[in-house]
Formats: structure tokens, sequence, C-alpha cells
């Protein structure tokens, strides 16, 4: 895994509800690779962990995605590596 520092892209879903996280997900994937940022972070929470597996289930079936995982730090991010 690549390093994060305090510059890298950010998406907060915090507040969002289930439906939309696929979206903003996508969307958020498709501008960093465009800018080709090799490391992004998706802030999800971690209550009912809800929006975490939505997260993981887009992040699983996007082909712009080389590994994704939980941040080891803050257990309410994770940590994406795109394919440049």
């Amino acid at each position: 895994m690549a390093i994060v520092t305090s510059k890298t892209p950010t998406l907060d879903l915090h507040g969002e509800i289930e439906s939309m996280v696929e979206v903003l997900v996508l969307e958020f994937i498709n501008d960093n690779v465009k800018m080709r940022n090799e490391v992004v972070l998706i802030v999800h929470g971690k209550s009912t962990n809800i929006l975490t597996k939505e997260v993981h289930r887009v992040l699983k079936s996007n082909k712009n995605v080389k590994a994704f995982k939980l941040d080891n730090w803050n257990l309410g991010q994770t940590i994406v590596e795109l394919k440049i």
C-alpha cells in the first residue's frame, strides 16, 4: 500500500444514505483516476457497518481499484489504491 498523508484525496460519506454510496464512490474514483492519484481515502464511519459494507461492495467490482483495506489506525475509513 502507498503512503497516506494529510494531502491524500478523501471522500467523507458521513450522513449519506446507503443508496447514494455507489454513485458517490464511483464518481470519486473516476475523478481521481483522471487526476492520476494512486491512493485515496473513503471515510464511512464505524458505527453500524452499513456504509462500510456498501463501500467495499462497490470497490470490489471497480476495475480501477488495485487494492483496498480498512485503515489500521482508523477503522472508520478505507484506504484505496488505484490503478493508474
